[in-house]
Order: structure tokens, then sequence, then C-alpha cells
């Protein structure tokens, strides 16, 4: 299933993700604050009959369906703005965007919230490289986010250097100035035997809903941790080298484009993201890389490789231009609502976005442009129908997922509630998103206010069906809101998690969140975090599909009587004792000799 491959230990880390960049108060105009929930949410009772309104069924699949507008607004964003790097100024004018076209299509109280300080502003203004020597090739490459630039265009010899361990450092020490570096390895380019594009079958639709009982449910397994280990020491290597090339005053570096499944990472497509960055947060000034780094689709990358292990002199001109348009950048939500009308639901809310922020390699359409735009087609359906919800609809759109899930978490935190994380050395070694909740949970007024918050951040593959979240009391309520929708491919509801995007930040204080399950088309073999990412992938037929059954979604959680369930009240201060192996029942056991001074 599509998962969000930056933060794949995300589902195993979601209690975790409650404090990151609490930021100070809104430098904009800021909503107005709500009122405490009549009802506590936790205990309210939930009938066993959903009361659906099927006209209002046809009216949103005819709106929804027969005059999208789900396109132009992917135009416009994409083509009209392009990528949209967190702190960018790209990404400044796109929160500007939605905030005012939310208003042209009715909305109100849209603005802009602070949720904190990111880092860096940056730019990619162009990047390019050629071989030189010993033949004379275009050579396909794009700036890594937050490379600074070359003084111009600069020459020269390529050198392969391979440092896998500090001791590795020694053997280039003193002969790499003014070279062109190639560092990673070069990777196997299989080929393409199957085709990159797929919807779910049937049947995986019906393995999908079958919930996997595991051993090590809840906790991080060994695998993972192993992983997660390795990753850490290798990211921990990668600040050292990049401090490395500096010293020894490198021209430039020079990396390969990772893969996808299926073989997708070829043809001269490259992938442009964390993996690809000299650093772990080289968006923060002080751990700023200080050498220009491109990555380079993996033909281009192949042919100098080969060269160089031939032995044969190669040279490249490279010129990485690139701005800094800011040292302490905050990041910003766009945030508007359709206003509640039920005198006794009003100040209850049902939330509904994606993110707005993206790499640079592409103009990031289905990542996150396709929930975006759907986000916004959704409430302009309810606007173009005159719809008066029971019961508050907020759209919500976050920058900063794709370092760290940082907008909603910051939005969460300042609203909602948060938890303290971890200090200890093992977790301070870890991105600090990841770091494990030490509790207790604190919830603001406002937790109770929210009924539910529905995500789309997989791509531009039509529903098939939403993941619940561990959230069993839900799955037969939204069984029969989808009823109706299933001649529009709409029939799986899992109770598994899925990680990697904004929904955690709401199911990590206690509120309903839900990402869908969506057709992967080729969203992971060629689209997520590539230079293919551009509208040309984007499917209008699944779009409109899309924002049909989520508006639906929406309206029915704003009009029913009740708040959509909840599950338990987080406790992430007690997750690692109740992991811990129960004590003194193990027959004939004595207790294990003191240990030794």
């Amino acid at each position: 299933m599509p998962t969000k491959s930056l933060t794949f230990l995300l589902p195993f880390v979601a209690a975790a993700a409650l404090t990151l960049h609490a930021a100070p108060p809104s430098k904009t105009d800021k909503a107005k604050p709500a009122t405490p929930a009549a009802v506590d949410p936790y205990t309210e009772v939930q009938p066993a009959t959903e009361t659906l309104d099927l006209s209002a069924y046809q009216r949103i699949r005819d709106e929804g369906l027969n005059h999208s507008h789900v396109m132009d607004f992917a135009s416009a964003l994409m083509d009209g703005i392009g990528p949209r790097l967190t702190g960018s100024p790209n990404l400044k004018k796109a929160n500007e965007w939605t905030r005012d076209t939310l208003t042209k299509i009715g909305l109100e109280n849209a603005h802009l919230e602070d949720w904190g300080e990111f880092g860096l502003g940056w730019q990619q203004l162009n990047t390019w490289a050629r071989m030189v020597t010993p033949d004379t090739a275009v050579l396909i490459v794009q700036a890594t986010p937050w490379s600074p630039s070359t003084p111009g265009p600069v020459t020269g010899e390529v050198t392969f250097v391979n440092i896998q361990s500090e001791k590795d450092f020694d053997t280039y020490k003193g002969k790499l100035a003014g070279k062109v570096i190639l560092f990673g390895a070069m990777r196997e380019v299989p080929p393409v035997e199957k085709a990159l594009f797929e919807r779910y079958t049937d049947k995986e639709l019906e393995e999908l809903a079958e919930f996997p009982i595991t051993a090590g449910a809840g906790g991080l397994p060994p695998e993972m941790q192993a992983r997660l280990a390795a990753r850490m020491e290798r990211l921990r290597l990668i600040d050292k080298v990049a401090q490395f090339f500096a010293d020894e005053k490198v021209a430039a570096v020079i990396e390969p484009s990772r893969d996808s499944n299926k073989g997708g990472g070829s043809g001269g497509t490259i992938f442009d993201d964390n993996g690809a960055t000299l650093g772990r947060t080289p968006y923060i000034a002080e751990k700023a890389v200080k050498i220009p780094v491109a990555v380079a689709a993996i033909e281009s990358y192949g042919r100098l490789y080969r060269l160089t292990q031939a032995h044969v002199p190669t040279t490249v001109e490279i010129n990485v231009e690139t701005k800094v348009t800011g040292e302490h950048e905050h990041g910003f939500d766009t945030v508007a609502e359709i206003s509640g009308t039920d005198p006794a639901l009003k100040d209850q809310v049902v939330m509904v976005g994606g993110h707005l922020d993206s790499w640079i390699a592409g103009t990031g359409a289905t990542d996150n442009g396709a929930g975006t735009v759907v986000a916004m087609e959704v409430v302009r359906i309810l606007k173009a129908l005159n719809i008066k919800p029971r019961r508050t609809i907020r759209i919500a759109l976050w920058t900063g997922e794709e370092q760290g899930i940082f907008g909603s978490k910051g939005y969460v935190t300042q609203h909602f509630g948060s938890a303290a994380t971890s200090t200890a050395p093992d977790q301070m070694q870890l991105p600090e998103f990841m770091r494990r909740a030490t509790g207790p949970l604190t919830v603001k007024p406002e937790q109770k206010l929210i009924s539910g918050y529905f995500n789309i951040d997989n791509g531009t593959g039509k529903i098939r069906g939403i993941y619940t979240q561990g959230n069993y009391a839900i799955a037969p309520i939204f069984t029969q809101w989808m009823a109706p929708l299933k001649d529009l491919g709409v029939t799986a509801i899992t109770n598994r998690n899925t990680g990697g995007t904004d929904h955690l930040s709401f199911d990590a204080v206690g509120i309903p969140g839900f990402q869908f399950i969506q057709d992967d088309m080729d969203y992971e073999s060629r689209t997520h975090h590539s230079s293919a990412d551009t509208v040309e992938r984007l499917q209008p037929a699944d779009l409109k599909q899309i924002a049909t059954v989520e508006a639906i979604f929406v309206y029915n959680a704003a009009q029913r009587d009740q708040m959509l369930p909840r599950k338990p009240l987080p406790q992430p201060e007690l997750e690692q004792d109740k992991r811990k192996p129960l004590e003194g029942i193990f027959p004939g056991a004595v207790p294990p000799p003191p240990a030794a001074k």
C-alpha cells in the first residue's frame, strides 16, 4: 500500500508526534476562539443506523463530476506557481494564492497561521552540467535542496569517493581540492518489466481490509529498530562527510538519483528529496551545506562512474545557481471556513486538508498538489451548492510536511494539545518528530470541538476506501456512508493504520484523523518527489472522483447529530510501561543475583 517514503517509520511513532515546532502566536489574523463542546465526544452514544441525505449525495455528485474545477486549481498552482519547498518564495506565493482563492470562492476567515520558525528560504535558479572530456555530453542534473551555488560555471576533474566509515577519510585527505566528486554507489538499473501505473485489484482491496495481527503490535519491530539505527548512523556520517568536503575545498558534489519501486527511477527521472541532501537538516542556517551539491539522473551518473572506474581522465563543467532568501523563515498554514448554522453544533468543526509544500524536482503535482486542489474543490463544491452545514467546515493546507509534518503539528499544538518528548540520549539522536512521547498528553478546550479530519496525500489515484486508523467504532458508520458510492469504486474499509502524513498529528492528540485508500497509479514508481511530478501525471477523472467522495464524507460528518466516535485518549506516558514483560508469573523463577559492583 502507498506510504510516504521519507517518513516510513511514522506509523510506529505517531505517539511521538506531538510537540515539534510549538509556535508563537500567529503574526496574521486569527480565528475567533471556540467555546467548549456541551457533549464529551469520548462518551457520546452513536446510533446503529446513519441518516443519509441521498438528495445531497446526488447534488454533490452532479457538481463534483459534471462541473468540476479541480484541474483549474491544479494548473494555477502547479504551472502558475511551481514547486513549493518549505521556506521558499514559491511556498509564500502558494500560501497567499490559496488564501485569496478560498476567499474568492466564498469561504470565510481565510488567513495564514504561523506554526513557527523553519529555517532557510531557498530557491533553485538554474543548474546544469556537461561532460567536457573524454567526450562532450549533456548531463541531467538538479541542485539538491538548500545547496549553495558554485561561483559561476566551474570545471573539475571527476573523482569517485567512497566513504563508509570515519577511517575512510584518511584515504582522500589532501587529494580533493578543485575536484568534482561523485558520491554515492552506482546502483543497479533494472529493466522496467511491469507497468509503472497500476490500480488496486478487488483481491488486493480484500486483503487490505483484513487487519494484521502481529506479535509486536503497537511497538517498533526489531527490524525497524535496526533500520532506524543504521539510518541514523549513516546520517551522522553524512554530516561529517559534508564538512570534510568543505574542508578539502572540492568544487562540487554529484550524487546519483535513487530508484523507486519497479525500476521507475530511470529514463532520466530525478528524485530530489531528503535522501539527496548532504546533511540531516540543511535548512537550518548553522548546519547549512557549504559546498554545491547536485543530484544526477542515474544514466548521467553511470557514465561518469564507469569512466572513473576505468581510470579514464574525465572532466565536468557544472553550474549550480541557487539563492538563499532568508535564514529564519517561518512556516504558515492556510486556513478558511464555511461557518456552521446549527446553534447547538456550529462551534464544532469538521476539517479537510492536505499539504501544500513539495520538493523541487517537478512541480509537486501528485505530492501533494493533488491533495491541496482536491481539498479546495471539496469546499468549492459545498459553496457552489449553497450548503449550510450544521457544523463548521474548516479547510487547512499544511506546510513543512515533507520535513516532518511540521505545519499540522504546529497547528495541533497551538489549538488542540501536545505532550513532552523524550530527552534520553538515544532519542535526542533522532529527528524531533520521531522522538518518543513521554507525556502526559495535555489537551486544550478546542480538542473536543473537532469531529474529525480528512486528508488526501497519496497522489492522483481515485479513492477506493478509507483507513480507520484503528478507530473500530467508525467502521460501521463509514460502511453506510460508502454504500451509495460503490459505483464510484469506493468499497474498502480497513482498521489498519497508515502513516507518513498529516492525519497523524490529529490522531496523536485523540482527534479522529483519516487518510483515504487511493489507487497507487505511478505515485510510488515514478512521481513521488521526482522530476516527473508534474500536471501531466494528474488524472482529471480520478481527481473529480476524489473530490466528490471526500465532499460527501465531509458533508456527512458536518450534518450528523453526533460527532464522530473517538478512540480512547492517548496516554503516551504509559506506553513503555504497558509493553514491559509481566513480572513474577514464571513458575519457579528466583530473583537474579545482584549485579557486581
